[in-house]
């Protein structure tokens, strides 16, 4: 019998674009299902802008133990079937912030739903930060149109929905909270700046945190229009080799 390899996906609260010790980013790599992992960047949320392809190139190109590349769909190359063919290679699939409604109206366009999809059934890790955690879910929290609202919609493979730099940006919290407790959004994960989430078969397997204090909650409706909200237990990330080289 061929053995089914876990479905697994990871929301981070950080990593190359926003911080610069590397933590979160080689906590995802050790995570990958190979010891030279193929890391692919997607940053379609925003527009594939060159300057934070450029910060992807610099930060992972001098990671020697993975491959680095990444995935332009505002001026594809790649017919379908050469498409696909490169992004079911992926050990890892990394999607950067930007806007959520953008970017999945993109991907549908140009089928890379179906191909993501695809390639987490065949364990290739999944993960992002931003818009790029939100559009694992069924549902997210985004500024895409602007002022914050609920976007009920995303890809599905993480049952739930997400909102990201829950303590950074004003009015996430409550705003969030009221979506949950009014039914607007189904009960879901909030992540905080600095934190990361790994999901494995759609259960957190391991939460962690490279600044004291971040965390990962579970935010679900309770009796009497309220919210109950459960941090994670995250574990603090130590000193990270990239860190150490630079």
């Amino acid at each position: 019998m061929a053995v089914v390899p876990p479905q697994r996906l990871a929301l981070l609260g950080g990593g190359f674009s926003t911080d610069d010790d590397g933590l979160l980013d080689d906590w995802v790599l050790a995570r990958a299902r190979s010891s030279r992992p193929k890391v692919c960047f997607v940053p379609t949320a925003s527009g594939d802008a060159p300057a934070y392809i450029e910060q992807f190139r610099t930060a992972f190109g001098d990671r020697p133990a993975c491959e680095p590349s990444v995935l332009h769909l505002f001026r594809r190359e790649l017919d379908d079937d050469a498409l696909r063919s490169f992004l079911l290679a992926q050990d890892v699939v990394y999607v950067g912030g930007g806007n959520t409604a953008n970017l999945l109206a993109v991907w549908r366009t140009h089928g890379v739903d179906r191909l993501l999809r695809e390639a987490y059934d065949h364990g290739t890790l999944l993960c992002g930060i931003s818009a790029g955690a939100n559009c694992w879910a069924e549902g997210s929290h985004t500024d895409s149109f602007g002022p914050l609202r609920c976007l009920p919609d995303g890809l599905g493979l993480l049952p739930g929905s997400v909102c990201p730099h829950y303590d950074s940006e004003p009015g996430r919290r409550p705003s969030y909270r009221a979506a949950v407790a009014a039914g607007r959004l189904p009960s879901g994960w909030a992540v905080e700046d600095g934190a990361g989430v790994l999901f494995t078969d759609g259960v957190p397997t391991e939460a962690v945190t490279r600044a004291r204090g971040a965390a990962v909650y579970r935010v679900e409706p309770v009796g009497g229009g309220g919210v109950s909200e459960r941090a994670l237990p995250c574990r603090l990330l130590g000193p990270s080799p990239q860190a150490r080289r630079t």
